[in-house]
C-alpha cells in the first residue's frame, strides 16, 4: 500500500468531470517513478478510463489496495476507509458546517487528511487550485448569461448571443475564439446606444479574478478606476465599440466605521467588523458584476437584499448579470441562496418577493452561481492542476503516515495542508474542534 496512489471517482455531482492527475503524468509516475497507480472506473471522467490503462495505471472499481487516494471534491463520509490518506478539496477550513459529518466520520476511521487549498509557500501563497478556471468559465457564463437576459429584454440581436455555457465547448481555445468574434462585431458594430457605456466590475485581484479579465481583454475593453467610473456617464453614453474594465480592491469595497479613521489594508484584515460596506456608490454605474474576491461571515457584505430592493425600486438598473464566482451562499452577495448546478446554472433573483426562480425570465436580478465552474473546461482545468501537483504526488506517496504520535515528513508545503494526521487534527487546525461539537 505504501507505493500504491489512488485516483478517484467523482462523486459529488453528475457533471463534475475533472481528475486531480491526468494520464500523461501517470504513465511518468509508473514508467520513470514505479509507482503503482490505480484508477477508479469513471464514465463521465473527461479522460476515459482507456487513457489511464495506456499510460499504465490499474483501472479498478474500488481503491481498496491503495493507501493514499487523490480526488478533487469532497468525499461522501460513507466511501473513507480505515487508515487511509486523502487528498482532495474538503470544504471544511471554515468550520462548514455543512462538511463537518465529513471530518467526524474520518477522524472516527484514523483517516489522514491533505486539502489542496492549504498547500502554499513560504507567503502563505496557495500552489494547488483551480482559481483561474473559475475565472475563465464564469466570465465565459457571464457574458452568455448577459446575452440571454439582454434578449430578454429586447435586444434580439446583441452580439453576445454567439457566446455558449462554458461547458458546451471543447476547449478554452474554442470559447475564446467565439468571444474574439463577439468582440469583432462589438469593434466594427458597436452596441445599442440604451446600453452604453458597458461596464465590468471585477472584486478581487487573485487568481480567480485575473482567470476572468483574461476573457473579458478578448472583447474592446479599456481599464478605468473606480474613481472614473462614478464620472463615466456624465459625458453621454461615450462610444459604442468600447467597453469599460473596472478592477475594485478592498478600499473601494469597505470603509471604516469610524469618520476619522482611514483605511487600512492590514487592520481591515485584523478587525473586519470596524469597517462598513462602501461599495453600493459603484453599483448602479455596472452592467455586469464579476464577484471574484475572497469573503467569510467577519466581513461586511458586498450587496444586500435589503440595497437591491432599494435599488429596483428606482426601475430596472443598468446592472443585467451578477457572475457570483465566490458563490458564497447567503455571503457577499447576499442574495445567492445557493450554488447552482451547471445543467441549471442560473436564476432571477425577485427583490420584491425575496424568491429566486431559475432560468433567464422574470423581475428581477439574473444571478450566474456555478460552484463548480472549472469542471466546465475539463481537460485544460485538470491538465492545469497535475502539473502544478506533481512534484508533490511522489512526496505524499512515500510519505510514512502510519505512526500516531509522529507526523509524515513531508514538504514544508504539504506539511501546512495536512488537516488530520490518523484521526486527530494537527495544531493548525485544531480550532476545528469548536466548529464540530455545534
Amino acid at each position: 500500500m505504501m507505493n500504491a496512489i489512488g485516483i478517484r471517482h467523482e462523486d459529488k455531482y453528475r457533471m463534475e468531470r475533472r481528475t486531480p492527475i491526468v494520464p500523461s503524468l501517470v504513465r511518468k509516475l509508473v514508467q520513470e517513478n514505479k509507482l503503482k497507480v490505480c484508477v477508479q472506473s469513471s464514465p463521465k471522467r473527461v479522460f476515459p478510463d482507456a487513457d489511464y490503462e495506456k499510460a499504465g495505471a490499474l483501472v479498478t472499481g474500488d481503491l481498496k489496495d491503495c493507501g493514499v487516494v487523490f480526488g478533487v471534491k469532497e468525499i461522501p463520509p460513507e466511501a473513507f476507509e480505515k487508515g487511509k490518506t486523502y487528498v482532495f478539496f474538503s470544504h471544511v477550513i471554515k468550520g462548514q458546517s455543512y462538511n463537518m459529518p465529513m471530518l467526524r466520520r474520518m477522524m472516527e476511521l484514523g483517516c489522514s487528511l491533505i486539502d489542496y487549498e492549504r498547500i502554499a509557500d513560504e507567503k502563505d501563497r496557495r500552489l494547488i487550485f483551480f482559481g483561474r478556471f473559475a475565472g475563465l468559465a464564469g466570465m465565459i457564463n457571464s457574458l452568455w448569461s448577459l446575452g440571454q437576459r439582454l434578449r430578454e429584454y429586447g435586444h434580439k440581436d446583441n452580439p453576445f448571443l454567439r457566446i455558449k455555457q462554458s461547458f458546451r465547448y471543447t476547449s478554452l481555445a474554442e470559447a475564446k475564439a467565439d468571444i474574439s468574434e463577439a468582440g469583432r462585431i462589438i469593434s466594427e458594430k458597436g452596441l445599442p446606444r440604451e446600453l452604453l457605456p458597458l461596464t465590468i466590475g471585477f472584486t478581487g485581484y487573485g487568481n480567480v479574478s485575473h482567470g476572468a479579465q483574461e476573457i473579458a481583454h478578448l472583447l474592446p475593453i479599456r481599464e478605468i478606476s473606480p474613481a472614473q467610473l462614478l464620472s463615466l456617464s456624465q459625458n453621454g453614453p461615450g462610444p459604442a465599440n468600447v467597453l469599460y474594465k473596472v478592477v475594485f480592491r478592498e478600499e473601494h469595497l469597505v470603509r471604516p466605521k469610524a469618520a476619522d479613521k482611514a483605511f487600512d489594508l492590514q487592520e481591515y484584515y485584523r478587525h473586519p467588523e470596524r469597517y462598513q460596506n462602501d461599495f453600493e456608490p459603484y453599483v448602479p454605474q455596472l452592467s455586469v458584476l464579476m464577484n471574484c474576491m475572497y469573503w467569510d461571515a467577519r466581513y461586511p457584505r458586498l450587496l444586500t437584499k435589503e440595497y437591491l430592493k432599494k435599488l429596483f425600486a428606482k426601475g430596472n438598473p443598468k446592472l443585467v448579470v451578477v457572475g457570483d464566482i465566490t458563490c458564497d451562499p447567503d455571503g457577499s452577495v447576499e442574495f445567492t441562496h445557493q450554488g447552482t448546478e451547471i445543467e441549471d446554472p442560473v436564476f432571477v433573483y425577485n427583490p420584491d418577493t425575496g424568491k429566486p426562480s431559475m432560468g433567464f425570465g422574470g423581475h428581477g436580478m439574473l444571478v450566474m452561481a456555478v460552484d463548480i465552474l472549472p469542471s466546465e473546461l475539463p481537460r485544460d482545468s485538470s491538465q492545469a492542476f497535475s502539473d502544478a501537483l506533481s512534484e508533490f504526488i511522489l512526496p505524499i506517496a512515500r510519505a510514512d503516515f502510519s505512526n500516531p504520535g509522529q507526523e509524515p515528513v513531508l514538504p514544508d508545503p504539504v506539511r501546512k495542508a495536512l488537516i488530520l494526521h490518523q484521526g486527530r487534527l494537527t495544531p493548525d487546525y485544531e480550532y476545528l474542534l469548536q466548529y464540530l461539537q455545534e
